[in-house]
């Protein structure tokens, strides 16, 4: 009997967290950040408490009540028995990995909570990308996955509470990478693994490395589909269990660029005859997508023929979307801005793939340097500023030459905007999904805010319309999204006939009842099992 028990990814898009067993095995498929559920508590300045350890997640129901599976040095005294009587706890001694679908954060986030000897299966592409993702952000403690450093608690005399503070000391968790021999990846991608491309400085200590080794090993018969999506190295998983094969889809596409990804997962997956099938369902209700070559069209006519300065609005860690807007840029004549952390993800993801533009090499291709930088900048920072200290652009580098940029800046990076003074008649195109929620609604009211201050024309930027955003009928096709639209998704099922079809990542779970006929649909519940024989 395979038990199939399900801790997010149940009527929300993201915050991924399934629980497989079959006998004494376990695996866990994806460990998402729970963002739905986090912003009802939640924001910028309201955050959980790093020093609080485990309490504050588990409190607000943001972590499921899993006793034994989180960090020792995250368990404050006498955490456990307030949560013991629970609906949802469990004690859970031991799982045998985590299979990571993406790198995106609803899918990988709260790893960082997870105890450090639990091996995550991977892609390469996906563990560098996590890798890259925490060395160049702010890493808050709940979001530390590819390596982080234990928290210590000292009782300092006279002190009544527990002093929290985190070691120097980094620890790396054990990823198996599903897709490649780790003997076939350069010495300067293990290089980066153990280290980071801070590795010039003797001023930061090494993080306790643990190498990239392959996958063999697991309890299970894993079988890895890579898959298209809209960050790289995502891939759909194959479990072999007790009652058959059970596909686990991740999220994926069918119209984007590396389509074929997808198509050969069918076929590979649709051949091992699935007992079970779990599938998001993120745009089950839209019935298509636009494409990254429409995408690329509809870019380029927006931007042809501005005389001043053009910002895009789209994720930089969309490979796709970056390499379509930096197209767009040596067709148009400009060079395409990007920010530090953007660098440093090309440059990781270089490693790994040699046609990813080499930042060095590329005329069109410039890193812009934000106007009030920090005084001590991460040692990341320093040394991609020395690699790269003929490529910096600042603030007044733009707003002297507007005709020959595109900014890739997102909502967040417009507070720049009062150092560059944009002419009216620039343009800024939204190249990025709709708001899902409240808080990003307030976002779009204050991004309308700032083009009308600054007269900024603007392309595919949701509006309100009777209580709903919307972008513009004129205005659309200049977003391809990461998820497949609901002929898609309907295709796949029926393509891999499994006997049993979970739908997961979706508000709108319940329509594949109606759409899929004849097909066994079972519809998960919060911390609720599926017993699959």
């Amino acid at each position: 009997m395979v038990r199939l028990t399900f801790y997010g990814g149940v009527g929300e898009i993201g915050g991924n967290k399934i629980l497989l067993e079959d006998g004494d095995r376990k695996l866990l498929l994806d460990f998402g950040f729970p963002y739905q559920r986090h912003k009802l508590f939640y924001e910028e300045y309201l955050k959980p408490r790093g020093g609080a350890g485990l309490l504050d997640p588990l409190v607000m129901e943001l972590l499921p009540p899993l006793e034994g599976l989180y960090r020792d040095d995250l368990e404050t005294p006498g955490l456990w028995p307030q949560f013991r009587d629970r609906p949802l706890y469990r004690r859970l001694d031991h799982v045998d990995g985590i299979l990571l679908s993406h790198a995106h954060l609803d899918h990988s986030g709260y790893i960082s909570f997870l105890k450090n000897d639990i091996p995550v299966y991977a892609t390469a592409t996906t563990a560098f990308i996590t890798k890259s993702i925490q060395d160049s952000g702010k890493s808050d403690f709940d979001q530390q996955v590819c390596y982080f450093s234990p928290t210590v608690r000292d009782y300092p005399s006279g002190w009544g509470q527990a002093a929290c503070l985190a070691s120097g000391d980094k620890q790396q968790r054990p990823f198996r990478i599903a897709d490649k021999k780790p003997a076939d990846l350069s010495a300067t991608a293990l290089g980066f693994w153990s280290h980071g491309f801070w590795e010039k400085s003797t001023r930061q200590k090494e993080m306790a490395s643990v190498p990239l080794a392959g996958h063999s090993g697991s309890a299970f018969n894993l079988r890895c589909f890579p898959v298209d999506h809209s960050i790289p190295g995502a891939c759909a998983w194959g479990i072999e269990t007790s009652a058959g094969w059970l596909i686990y889809s991740g999220d994926l596409r069918l119209h984007g660029k590396r389509a074929k990804l997808t198509e050969n997962f069918l076929a590979a997956a649709a051949a091992l005859q699935p007992r079970a099938l779990i599938l998001e369902g993120t745009n089950l209700r839209r019935e298509q997508n636009a494409t990254e070559q429409q995408v690329y069209e509809n870019a380029l006519k927006a931007i042809t023929g501005c005389k001043d300065l053009v910002i895009a609005d789209f994720s930089a860690r969309d490979a796709d979307r970056l390499l379509t807007f930096l197209q767009i840029a040596k067709d148009t004549g400009r060079k395409l801005v990007i920010l530090p952390k953007d660098a440093y993800f090309l440059k990781t993801l270089r490693l790994l793939h040699p046609r990813v533009p080499d930042i060095a090499q590329e005329d069109s291709l410039v890193i812009y340097q934000e106007t009030l930088a920090s005084k001590y900048p991460s040692l990341w920072q320093r040394n991609l500023c020395q690699d790269y200290s003929g490529k910096l652009i600042l603030a007044k580098d733009v707003s002297e030459a507007q005709d020959r940029f595109i900014l890739c800046f997102s909502f967040f990076d417009l507070n720049e905007l009062p150092s560059i003074r944009p002419r009216p008649g620039s343009r800024y195109v939204f190249s990025s999904s709709e708001p899902h929620n409240e808080e990003q609604e307030l976002d779009f009211r204050r991004l309308h805010q700032w083009l009308k201050h600054f007269n900024i024309q603007g392309f595919g930027v949701p509006v309100e319309v009777n209580g709903e955003w919307q972008v513009p009928e004129s205005e659309r096709g200049l977003h391809a999204s990461g998820h497949a639209c609901g002929p898609d998704l309907l295709r796949i099922a029926r393509e891999l006939k499994p006997t049993t079809l979970i739908p997961v990542h979706s508000e709108h779970a319940a329509d594949y009842v109606e759409r899929l006929s004849g097909m066994e649909v079972i519809l998960p519940a919060l911390g609720k099992t599926i017993e699959i024989s």
